[in-house]
């Protein structure tokens, strides 16, 4: 039976920074569900009760269009040496459209 916990602990830390990859999962109404591996050290957790991580566009991006639905994530990661499993999730997930935001100007970069 799954355990549940309002906020990260140091031992749940811990094991999210030892794993080399996870997965998140998506699905807005009337769509598909959205599964995909993710790495590339692009995971990290921003305080015990917030967490991020880059999204790196591949063949698509159901992953935004999901979050711009709805904002509902998991994230699970795994460990494959020692079987073991953590799942995060979130119904107010934040993402940046970065093609609004005004481009650095030379002095700020």
């Amino acid at each position: 039976m799954a355990d549940f916990f309002d906020q990260l602990s140091d031992k749940h830390i811990a094991f999210v920074e030892q794993q080399p990859m996870f997965f998140v999962a998506t699905a807005a109404e009337d769509a598909r569900i959205n599964l995909s591996p993710k790495g590339y050290d692009s995971f990290r957790v921003i305080a015990p009760g917030r967490v991020a991580y880059l999204d790196l566009g591949g063949s698509g991006n159901e992953t935004y269009a999901h979050l711009a639905a709805d904002g509902r994530i998991t994230i699970m990661f795994c460990a494959f040496e020692n079987p073991a499993l953590m799942r995060i999730g979130s119904i107010n997930a934040l993402f940046a459209d970065f093609q609004h935001y005004p481009k650095p100007r030379p002095s700020d970069v």
